[in-house]
């Protein structure tokens, strides 16, 4: 018997929403009954989505195309959202590259996406989900908050950022039935995995099959994760149950990440 997560009539905006983690959230959410407001910036990709979400749910499905950091689409999205009841924050992270080469522009351009934009979006929902009494927030982040990724070390930097900042938000408004949490994926079959493989394949001179093979062997489950497996932690953690947990970091990795606690 499937578990009633208590969300039928909730409304979700979840970003970065057409396509790998974001899509496999916004499903499980459609799945539990969640109306919802998907942000992407293309077009294409997101309409395409947001069709087969109504068509297998039945849920209203509204979209926002458009880059989620720049002001004016985060404007649009929180406007045809309209005080959601839950807030998916989500977004690619910055290009794989060495200390060496960072320009101030790109220290600005991933504190700007995987830092100031998630925290903008909670900043704007807050006060409502306060007035509610109830609210959900989870952020898409990353398993290199608990253990650094070394060729990723914009993203290392800004997402830790973002973790420390809700840590202490958290915690202030757990009282009033609103709760933040974050999902720390490992490796997912997802477009992102696939560009950083390609990327190592070509730094490496193996194959891009090849890469793949070795981070598969390194992990305990010997394989890449689903969005829909992730999609369904996330939707959980939205749940009714769930509102006990707060300011949570949540590994999502197959247990490739090898901490104790």
């Amino acid at each position: 018997m499937a578990m009633d997560l208590g969300l039928t009539g909730k409304r979700a905006l979840v970003c970065a929403a057409s396509r790998g983690l974001g899509r496999g959230i916004a499903a499980a959410l459609a799945a539990e009954g969640v109306d919802l407001v998907l942000n992407a910036r293309g077009e294409e990709a997101l309409e395409q989505t947001a069709g087969d979400l109504r068509k297998a749910h039945g849920v209203q499905v509204l979209t926002v195309a458009g880059d989620i950091t720049r002001e004016e689409t985060r404007q649009a999205a929180l406007a045809v959202a309209g005080e959601p009841d839950i807030l998916i924050t989500n977004a690619g992270g910055p290009p794989p590259g060495s200390w060496r080469d960072w320009s101030r522009e790109d220290l600005e351009a991933a504190v700007a996406a995987n830092m100031f934009t998630p925290l903008l979006l909670i900043q704007a929902c807050l006060p409502a989900m306060i007035g509610r009494g109830w609210g959900r927030i989870v952020n898409v982040t990353s398993s290199s908050v608990r253990a650094p990724i070394p060729e990723l070390g914009l993203s290392n930097m800004a997402r830790t950022g973002l973790t420390g900042a809700v840590a202490g938000i958290a915690r202030q408004v757990a009282k009033h039935g609103v709760t933040i949490n974050s999902i720390l994926p490992g490796r997912h079959a997802t477009d992102r995995i696939e560009a950083l493989d390609r990327a190592r394949a070509e730094a490496d001179g193996i194959t891009q099959a090849e890469v793949r093979r070795r981070a598969q062997s390194r992990n305990p489950t010997e394989r890449d994760g689903d969005a829909g497996d992730f999609g369904a932690v996330a939707a959980f953690l939205c749940s009714q149950q769930a509102g006990y947990i707060v300011g949570q970091n949540i590994l999502v990795d197959g247990g490739g990440v090898p901490l104790t606690m």
